[in-house]
């Protein structure tokens, strides 16, 4: 449904939002974001198998989680494989392709927010986009954390400035933008 042109690579290579190995530290911000906002019941979504792992192993359950076996394109190790493997959480199957957000993805994305329970979305692909719609579907007060190569995790809080940003990126795709929104089930008022 769309995919990053190699023009682009290098606007995800900056982090968008604070960078932190501090899994405790990251969750007292995120529950500061729910309670500033007023959204007690915001999601905290990941992306990544790693962030997932540090998150759960932190005491929280991420509301979705979106993995793929693998961190920096190598396959996990066997202790968080297995962690990951043991969670009893729902979980939706898609196909993603590297470099790109299929509408398998997407569809699941706008699933998994709307379901109660916990969900993890297993990727056969790649995951690395996925922070992008996830800012864009998630209720303002949420958190989208994602892994940042090297450095530790990502959390974007999600607010009406973090959406006109990754918005910018989104719709810098190549591909059916319009239709990418629809499946995350949040057109802007200014496409539809």
């Amino acid at each position: 449904m769309l995919t990053l042109p190699d023009s682009l690579r290098d606007a995800f290579k900056d982090p968008l939002g604070p960078v932190t190995t501090d899994a405790d530290e990251l969750l007292a911000d995120a529950a500061g974001t729910r309670g500033d906002r007023a959204a007690p019941d915001a999601p905290l979504i990941a992306v990544g198998d790693v962030v997932t792992y540090h998150l759960r192993e932190a005491g929280r359950v991420p509301d979705v989680a979106l993995i793929d076996g693998k961190t920096e394109r190598e396959a996990v190790g066997a202790e968080i494989e297995s962690a990951l493997a043991a969670a009893d959480d729902r979980r939706i199957a898609v196909e993603n392709p590297a470099a790109s957000l299929s509408a398998d993805l997407l569809e699941a994305l706008a699933e998994a927010l709307s379901d109660a329970d916990p969900v993890i979305i297993e990727v056969t692909g790649e995951e690395d986009l996925a922070a992008l719609p996830a800012i864009l579907a998630a209720p303002d007060g949420a958190s989208v954390v994602y892994g940042q190569p090297d450095e530790g995790m990502v959390r974007v809080a999600v607010t009406s400035e973090s959406r006109a940003k990754a918005r910018e990126l989104f719709e810098a795709l190549e591909g059916d933008v319009d239709g990418a929104y629809k499946a995350i089930g949040r057109v802007p008022e200014d496409r539809g």
